[in-house]
């Protein structure tokens, strides 16, 4: 970094030539150097880094090579920013925000086997430990524009990988290296990111290859194969077609990656989305046995409107739980629990079913803590070690006594949950 590193705030499409039109290009974007942002991040923690090496008894004098900094990256869309009183210039109503957390910090003392970790994030997923690298006004959608802005991003991190930080901690100038682990993005974003299709996609996993058939037939035993190298040489693939296939048969060749991957991002599972995700499902599973779907074959939407609304009244007036349009975190935590799938269960005419229903949430609760938590080995070792017991029951019972809804098809997020967490 050199000598002038307190680069303020720079204009956010900093080496690209002003090519957005529609919008006055000095607002759409403010963003960090990456590498001036992670200086100014690791002189943050310039404290914790010298108590880090203390207490590992290690002498600071000696330490000043080895240095390991693990970077977790997140970007996220930020849904409705427009303003309410006119009168700005005008800018996208929808922001995006990219940021970086430093999650730790190693160190391999000269002559040592082992790295010794010196600084370990406590709360990873604070807002408070993160920090944001480049807000810009752009819909997340929006690939061309996302690309645009984040491609100097993209460059930087490159060179940022390849070379050494020598940066003064404690009076002694010490060298650094970062790793990034893009694991802050929502299936969205990773489809988008790594030039997979849309999330409505026969493809359903940004983890592995399956099909949506595929993936309700056998629920649990997936492996994760995708990778940001492999997705790249899918893309060369789909653009230059080698084997002179037809449309269907090259698609399935390369299993829906037909954009060029931008960025690379590690395989994860977000924890908020699969909450909602997962609760819609049962939302939809409470509807279903309340109106005994399993009976029928295809009954009118009226028929299906009528069992929603029987259950939000119910959970309205047993729970205080309002219905709302779309799901979000809070209803869904309140609607996975014991309390909601009793009351549900009150509606239910088969004794049957009723059990059938509560063995699903007492899986499924047993199961959750596991993808919640930072830690999972050290939080809930027991629910790990129940892991793939549990999702092997859980989709037994899906596969069975639920056959009705999940014949031939399954959400993104349950196949995930159920094949990808163990």
């Amino acid at each position: 970094v050199s000598s002038s590193w307190n680069v303020g705030i720079i204009n956010g499409l900093s080496g690209w030539t002003v090519s957005v039109d529609d919008v006055p290009a000095d607002t759409i974007a403010r963003r960090f150097r990456y590498d001036v942002a992670l200086v100014s991040t690791l002189k943050d923690l310039e404290e914790d880094i010298m108590e880090g090496l203390r207490e590992r008894g290690l002498d600071d004098s000696t330490c000043t090579s080895g240095f390991t900094v693990v970077v977790k990256e997140s970007c996220d869309g930020m849904g409705d920013v427009s303003e309410k009183h006119g009168g700005g210039p005008a800018v996208p109503e929808k922001a995006v925000r990219f940021s970086f957390t430093v999650m730790s910090i190693t160190v391999q003392a000269e002559g040592e086997e082992e790295a010794v970790t010196i600084f370990q994030e406590q709360k990873p997923n604070s807002e408070l430990s993160c920090r944001p690298l480049c807000l810009m006004f752009v819909d997340e959608s929006d690939h061309e524009m996302l690309t645009a802005i984040l491609g100097p991003v993209v460059a930087e991190r490159k060179a940022m990988k390849e070379s050494r930080l020598i940066l003064s901690i404690g009076g002694l100038l010490r060298s650094f290296r970062f790793y990034f682990r893009g694991t802050g993005y929502d299936e969205k974003m990773v489809r988008e990111m790594e030039g997979l299709e849309a999330s409505g996609s026969t493809y359903i996993c940004t983890l592995c290859d399956s099909t949506r058939a595929e993936a309700s037939q056998n629920m649990v035993l997936h492996s994760i194969t995708r990778s940001h190298e492999e997705n790249l040489e899918r893309y060369e693939i789909w653009r230059t077609n080698p084997f002179s296939e037809s449309a269907d048969e090259l698609r399935d060749r390369v299993k829906g990656v037909s954009a060029k991957p931008f960025m690379e991002t590690q395989p994860t599972l977000d924890a908020l989305h699969c909450d909602i995700g997962n609760a819609t499902e049962f939302y939809k599973i409470f509807q279903d046995e309340i109106g005994e779907m399993y009976r029928k074959n295809n009954p009118p939407r009226e028929e299906r409107r009528r069992w929603r609304s029987i259950l939000d009244k119910q959970l309205r007036k047993k729970l205080k739980l309002k219905p709302v349009m779309r799901m979000n975190g809070n209803y869904a935590r309140r609607l996975m629990t014991h309390e909601a799938v009793k009351v549900v269960c009150e509606l239910v005419p088969s004794e049957e079913r009723r059990k059938a229903l509560t063995e699903l949430m007492e899986l499924y609760l047993q199961m959750k803590p596991v993808w919640r938590s930072t830690c999972p080995a050290r939080d809930c070792p027991d629910q790990l070690c129940r892991y793939s017991f549990n999702s092997q029951r859980f989709a037994e019972l899906l596969s069975t006594t639920f056959k009705y809804r999940y014949e031939g098809k399954i959400t993104n997020y349950l196949h995930k949950t159920l094949a990808h967490v163990p």
